[in-house]
């Protein structure tokens, strides 16, 4: 049996980090619906990141900063390494290997976060990297459906799988849900739109998914929009008057004021109030909001939402239907990596 100094922890890798939370030259700002920032251009500073031009480009046109998901992607390597290599490749693999992976889906869904995924592992593999791209984000999928494939170094692409895939799978399994909410919705004016109920970090490429999954974004931040809830209420001394608070110290925020009540609908429409969240509103009481409003206002129903009784709500006339679930609660999409067999894919291409 060896001891510790027999066996000494492998050397560790050199992989710099890049800040986490860089500023954000791309994020959209006032929240998405209507007035959202996305897809309105990006500052070219943007694209001046360790990864690749063309995959930075890329990123930036799908609304993402690609300092952030470069950021994102140093995190996750360094997290998996954790200042050494990975002992099993290294290992089992000899280092002049080269492979060819596809990335393939499981299960049915939508899939989001192939660029991002890419990009892990544009960190890892160093060396030869070639990528082949089969689909985009925000297209469904089958079960066997290949996504990406990516020919590289072996022992990269097994160090970078997991974290790639971890993100590739979480933001499609987002994307998927959030089709799933928009495909009751489709016909009617109602939108699903996201909440901040976030993963720490990974805000701005969860809420991406949610767009790629036919969703539209709540605001990004608590900065670039307000919103009224209750303990605000409270602090302040009554809906009417925090509204009117809120307005006086930022008048060109937008502003949702949160209410329980058919009574605070009328006090924050007098106060003249630009959107009204329906908090725990049954689908016969937001059909009477709807008709007290009659247009002054947008409105949006939360709470006691499920996708049985999405449609109700969507019929009863709001504008948008928040779902916290979205990216709090989604299941993956399976997404998995399979190797060629080189063996069997020299005989393919001699057949051919």
């Amino acid at each position: 049996m060896s001891t510790p100094e027999e066996n000494p922890r492998p050397t560790p890798v050199d992989v710099p980090l890049i800040r986490v939370g860089a500023p954000a030259s791309a994020a959209p700002s006032g929240g998405c619906g209507d007035d959202c920032g996305c897809g309105d251009g990006f500052d070219p500073d943007a694209l001046e990141c360790g990864l690749d031009p063309a995959l930075a480009l890329l990123l930036a046109e799908a609304g993402l900063d690609p300092v952030q998901v470069e950021d994102v992607a140093h995190v996750a390597i360094e997290e998996d390494l954790d200042g050494g290599v990975d002992v099993t490749t290294v290992a089992t693999v000899p280092e002049d290997a080269v492979i060819t992976g596809d990335f393939t889906a499981r299960e049915a869904g939508v899939v989001a976060g192939l660029r991002v995924a890419e990009a892990v592992l544009s960190i890892v593999c160093t060396e030869e990297f070639e990528v082949e791209r089969h689909v985009e984000d925000g297209e469904r999928v089958a079960p066997g459906q290949k996504l990406l494939t990516v020919t590289t170094r072996t022992r990269d692409l097994l160090t970078g799988e997991r974290s790639a895939l971890n993100l590739l799978c979480r933001l499609s399994g987002i994307a998927t849900a959030t089709r799933a909410w928009a495909d009751v919705l489709e016909g009617s004016r109602a939108q699903v739109r996201d909440t901040r109920k976030t993963t720490a970090g990974l805000r701005a490429l969860e809420k991406y998914a949610v767009r790629c999954g036919g969703g539209v974004n709540h605001r990004m931040s608590l900065s670039d929009a307000a919103l009224v809830k209750d303990n605000h209420v409270i602090a302040a001394g009554g809906v009417a008057e925090a509204f009117k608070r809120v307005r006086a110290e930022f008048p060109d925020l937008p502003i949702e004021v949160e209410v329980d009540t058919l009574e605070q609908v009328r006090e924050v429409l007098d106060a003249g109030v630009d959107l009204i969240l329906l908090d725990n509103f049954t689908p016969a009481e937001t059909a009477e909001a709807v008709a007290l409003v009659d247009g002054r206002a947008i409105l949006e129903s939360s709470g006691r939402l499920t996708l049985d009784s999405a449609r109700a709500y969507a019929d009863a006339g709001v504008d948008y239907l928040a779902v916290g679930a979205l990216t709090h609660s989604s299941p993956i999409l399976d997404i998995g990596l399979d190797f060629r067999d080189a063996a069997a894919a020299d005989t393919d291409g001699a057949d051919a």
